[in-house]
């Protein structure tokens, strides 16, 4: 009996840990993601990788700020941010207003997005535009290089997956958990 009891307990919780991560979150945000995605990016992008990106980095949480001082929404760096909206004037200066910081995220990935151009495929390159925003561009780049040495193709993802390890200076488990993260939050958050 102690035993059925037992499994009956394990499976509620098991069930209430999954269900936990399929939660619905709000869509008070969407009108941003579709706009910011469509200015950025095209009509035909899929604005739910971007608010995917968003509850990885905050759980939609405006006023979120990390360890490092990211803020907002996209959890930016206020460097960041501030370089974003010097150069682009449909930027406002509000870091933690929804809006505009993502804008500014969106902005950010399609700068990423933009330096990805390798040939390689969609997947690949969101994963390489995701990787570059919560690591930085120039450790995704020495992965690539890690890469080369080694004589993998440093332009598709799974050969950086790879490598992670051995890549000084980057907490690669950090990385790979966050662009896992989006992909499981882009098949809840895409409608079916």
């Amino acid at each position: 009996m102690k035993f059925k009891i037992l499994l009956c307990i394990d499976a509620v919780f098991i069930f209430s840990t999954v269900s936990a991560q399929v939660k619905n979150y709000t869509t008070k945000y969407d009108q941003y993601f579709r706009k910011y995605s469509k200015h950025y990016f095209g009509a035909g992008f899929n604005w739910c990788w971007f608010k995917a990106q968003a509850i990885a980095e905050s759980d939609l949480r405006e006023n979120v700020e990390s360890w490092a001082c990211a803020k907002g929404i996209m959890q930016l760096l206020p460097t960041t941010f501030a370089e974003l909206v010097e150069k682009h004037s449909d930027l406002q200066n509000n870091i933690y207003d929804p809006r505009w910081n993502i804008a500014a995220g969106i902005k950010y990935d399609r700068m990423l997005w933009n330096k990805w151009c390798a040939d390689r495929p969609f997947e690949d390159r969101l994963n390489f535009t995701f990787g570059s925003y919560n690591a930085g561009f120039g450790t995704i780049l020495r992965a690539q290089q890690v890469c080369s040495k080694k004589g993998l193709n440093e332009n598709h993802w799974q050969s950086n997956y790879i490598v992670a390890p051995e890549v000084p200076g980057w907490r690669h488990e950090e990385t790979l958990e966050y662009i896992k993260r989006i992909r499981d939050f882009f098949n809840v958050v895409t409608p079916q």
